[in-house]
Order: C-alpha cells, then sequence, then structure tokens
C-alpha cells in the first residue's frame, strides 16, 4: 500500500490518536486535514533538519524504535527516527492489556509471588514449547529492569491485572487502567523530545544499504517525493510485522485471508522484505496469531483486560463455552465452533470500573448495555433465563474460587453483580505475527549460517522466534522495550 492510500486510511484514526498524545493543539476536530499536517509535520521534527550522516538510523517509531533511540541516546550515540506513516506509535498505539514481567518492584508490593522461572516456563508452555529458548531468557530475565526503566524516565505501570496462559498478575499496566498503549507512545514521544532525537514522519526506507558486507545506512523516500541516502555504521529495524499485508497474509497462511486485523495500516512487513534483501534469515513465518476478541465492523481489538478484570464469554445460546483466560490460539478455536462463529464478551459496571479501556469501546458504539442480566440478554438476543443462568452459575464460582465447568482459575476476583451490564459482539481477528527476522539475544540480524550482519539489528515484531506457535497476550510490550533497549545498547558497542 503507497503512502498515499495510507494518509487515507490513517486520516480517521489520527484525531483519536494526536489528541490522546497530546500533537495537535488548536486543530479543528471537523478537519481530518488539518489533524494529519500537524501530527505530521508540525509536532515531528521538519524535513529540512534531515542530515546526512548519523551514527544509527532506527526504522520505525513504534514502541521498540523509540526504546532503541533512548537506549542509544543515553549511551551517547546521536540516533534518528524514520517511520513511513504520518504518525508515531506503530502498533504499539494498539496496545491494551500490559506489559508482562516478572520479580518486579511491583509485584512485591502487591504482594503477587512470582519469579522468572515462573514467566518463563508459562510463556514456553504457551507458545506449545517452540520458542527460541535464548530469546525467551533474555525477555524474562531483563522484564523487570524494563519496568524500572520506564519508571525512570515517567512512564509508570503499576497497576496489575493477568492475561490468558499466566497464573499470576503479572501484566504491568498504568496506574489509571487505561489502555497501555497509547501511554507508552505517549511517554516515550515526551522522552525522545526532550531528549532531542529527531523523529522523522512520512520517511519510507525503501532500502538498507551496505558497504564492504557491512551496513552503510539507509535509502529514504520523503513525503512520497525526494529520495536521500542517509549514512550510518549501525541501522536498527524496528518496522513491525505484516498483519497488514493481505498478499503477505495469503501467502503464509491462505486459511486466514479473509479474516480482519488489528493491525495498523503501515504493518506490511517492509522491513522483513529489506533485510532479506541482505541475506537476512527469517523463521516462523507461517505462525500468525489469531486474537479471539475483536470487535469486526470496524475491527478492533478488544483487550483481554476485560477478561482478566473479570468478564467472560458466552455464545449466541447465553452459555459460557471454554475457559475464558485460555491461551488465545484455544479461545479463538472455541469461538470459531460456537454458532455464527462468534462470542458475546459480557462483564458488568465492575470490570468497567477496574478497566477504563473500555470507556473507548463504550464511545466507539460496540457494546450493547441493559440494567440487568435479563434487558442485557434481549439487546443481543440471546435467550435471557439462560444468560441469567451462566452468569449466576460464574458467580457461584468465583465465590468458591473452582469453576468446574471449565478450569478457569484466574480473573476470578469479583463476581459480575453490579448493574449495569455489559456485551460486545466479537469473533477471531488476525493481531499478530510470529515470524520474521532471525536474531540473536544482543539483536543482531542473522543469515541463515548463523552469521551477524555487521552493524544490522532488528527488536519487537519484526523478529520473529520469540512467541513461539502462539504468543502470551502482555509479552509483546515486554519484547518491544526490552529489545528495543538491547539493540540501542548493542548498537552504541558496536560503534564503539
Amino acid at each position: 500500500m503507497k503512502q498515499g492510500k495510507l494518509f487515507t486510511v490513517f486520516a480517521s484514526a489520527l484525531l483519536l490518536v494526536s489528541s490522546s498524545l497530546g500533537l495537535v493543539s488548536g486543530v479543528s476536530a471537523a478537519s481530518k486535514t488539518d489533524v494529519t499536517t500537524s501530527a505530521s509535520k508540525a509536532k515531528y521534527t521538519p524535513d529540512k533538519d534531515l542530515k546526512g550522516k548519523y551514527d544509527v538510523v532506527i526504522v520505525g517509531a513504534g514502541g521498540a524504535g523509540m526504546a532503541a533511540a533512548l537506549s542509544a541516546k543515553q549511551k551517547g550515540l546521536n540516533p534518528v527516527i524514520l517511520e513511513k506513516m504520518p504518525v508515531a506509535g506503530g502498533n504499539t498505539l494498539k496496545a491494551s492489556s500490559g506489559m508482562n514481567a516478572s520479580e518486579t518492584k511491583v509485584e512485591k508490593a502487591n504482594g503477587v509471588k512470582d519469579s522468572n522461572k515462573q514467566f518463563y516456563e508459562e510463556t514456553l508452555k504457551g507458545g506449545q514449547y517452540t520458542n527460541n529458548k535464548a530469546l525467551l531468557h533474555y525477555m524474562v530475565n531483563h522484564s523487570s529492569s524494563a519496568i524500572d526503566w520506564l519508571d525512570s524516565m515517567g512512564m509508570k505501570l503499576d497497576k496489575l491485572t493477568i492475561s490468558g496462559g499466566m497464573s499470576v498478575k503479572r501484566t504491568h499496566r498504568p496506574h489509571d487502567g487505561s489502555a497501555v498503549g497509547q501511554y507508552l507512545v505517549n511517554g516515550l514521544l515526551r522522552n525522545v523530545k526532550e531528549k532531542k532525537i529527531p523523529v522523522f514522519v512520512n520517511a519510507d526506507v525503501t532500502k538498507i544499504n551496505e558497504k564492504n558486507n557491512k551496513v552503510s545506512g539507509v535509502k529514504v523516500v520523503m513525503n512520497q517525493d525526494k529520495t536521500k541516502t542517509i549514512s550510518s555504521k549501525a541501522v536498527i529495524v524496528t518496522t513491525g510485522g505484516f498483519g497488514a499485508s493481505k498478499k503477505m497474509i495469503k501467502q503464509y497462511r491462505p486459511d486466514l485471508a479473509k479474516y480482519v486485523t488489528t493491525n495498523q495500516a503501515g504493518s506490511t512487513g517492509d522491513g522483513i522484505k529489506m533485510i532479506r534483501k541482505l541475506g537476512g534469515y527469517t523463521v516462523d513465518m507461517n505462525k500468525i496469531q489469531i486474537h479471539p476478541t475483536v470487535y469486526q465492523k470496524p475491527p478492533y481489538l478488544i483487550g483481554e483486560a476485560t477478561r482478566g478484570e473479570g468478564g467472560i464469554l458466552v455464545n449466541k445460546q447465553g452459555d459460557r463455552f471454554t475457559n475464558d483466560m485460555s491461551t488465545r490460539d484455544k479461545v479463538s478455536a472455541a469461538i470459531n465452533k460456537q454458532s455464527g462463529k462468534m462470542a458475546y464478551v459480557l462483564f458488568d459496571a465492575g470490570v468497567k470500573q477496574r478497566s477504563s479501556a473500555i470507556d473507548e469501546y463504550e464511545k466507539k458504539g460496540f457494546t450493547k448495555k441493559a440494567d440487568t442480566v435479563e434487558e442485557l440478554a434481549k439487546e443481543i438476543n440471546v435467550p435471557a433465563a439462560e444468560l441469567q443462568k451462566t452468569v449466576t452459575t460464574w458467580n457461584q464460582a468465583v465465590a468458591n474460587k473452582k469453576d468446574t465447568q471449565f478450569q478457569r482459575t484466574t480473573g476470578m476476583d469479583h463476581q459480575l453483580n453490579q448493574g449495569p451490564y455489559y456485551a460486545i459482539p466479537v469473533a477471531p481477528g488476525i493481531h499478530y505475527t510470529m515470524g520474521g527476522v532471525k536474531i540473536n539475544t544482543k539483536t543482531q540480524v542473522l543469515k541463515k549460517s548463523g552469521k551477524a550482519i555487521p552493524g544490522l539489528y532488528a527488536a519487537g515484531e519484526v523478529a520473529g522466534g520469540l512467541h513461539g506457535n502462539n504468543r502470551i497476550g502482555g509479552n509483546s510490550v515486554a519484547d518491544i522495550i526490552v529489545f528495543g533497549r538491547q539493540a540501542g545498547d548493542q548498537a552504541a558497542d558496536y560503534l564503539k
């Protein structure tokens, strides 16, 4: 998809994004063009300030890219961030539930008993034991320090919830319960600005250059117009996955070609393609995660925290049909077996109070609402008596701390007994691409031989292997922060 079309796709979303990030000032909400212009030019580094040489070029301004830039800057480098979209954030903006981390000060303060070993083993199990173990060990062992690193820059993830496949509350969220993605993008951008790190948007990197078998910079097209060559001795690729590329989805998983996607329009696999041209190796490209709870039109992720804070899934008959907090692959498969291949996320006012991301779902018109369970049943056209029976049975399970129906053991701290009640229709959608370029724990991009490409690093969803067959909710944010930091550090070490 060319950038001109991407502008059109992004226009309606930019007002919300830019407003939440404090990027738009004095701009009419009615004017999408003005919003786009303000977000892409007025508040980012002007094109005229683009230099011909930097210590390190970071391709992609999502969470991993900004973490890499801040880390590189802290190590004394002069980094630049180039982002092809008209606004920074990437798929990080869509992250909802939180960031998984173990042995943190937040867990200790909340009396949560956790260990790196437990985090590692549960993630390995969730990935069906196909994860790259070295990468997984590195992420887990550096997750706590990543929470501290964010905290040191004013990004406090001090509220806990739980995600599917985890046994304890290790998903760290903003204090107010808001969506973690926009909160982190806001904080990372603020720090990038304070550290005077240039961020150029509408900057489409089309090639990674090499000289004498070493990375030597990039070729970038600015505003679909001028092509420039930027010199650097290191390049960090943080362009995300390919969940928005219908062509690549069809290539690797034709069975998923008709699924909606939760990915932002820029997730088209650009970084993977560029790295391959340099001889970089890819792994797990057919491993594409389906998220079970996606509102379908327009496609929008209904975050795992809605269930983690006590919500349940019911089908058109008003019945629960699976362990609502199982791993995403299992819950998705269970929903696909239901009538209409859909379900409802059902929750009450208590869940809504504990997860403010639900406010956004309500504003967008995704929710059905009623004062009682019986009235809600009428709103969503399911048998009222059966839905009431389901909620009553669930509340008894919560009281007994035992779900005899489906053996759910987490997200059972609160009964669903506070009106009003809510339901959101959901079905599976493409959410995350586990495959990507092969890296080692230093984030060096590897060739098939296992040899690193000198000066080339990758972090975040563009890299493959960490999550195995199935990603655990909350691990992608840990991935981008932990390995984003590492890429910045390693680029600095390489340039010394």
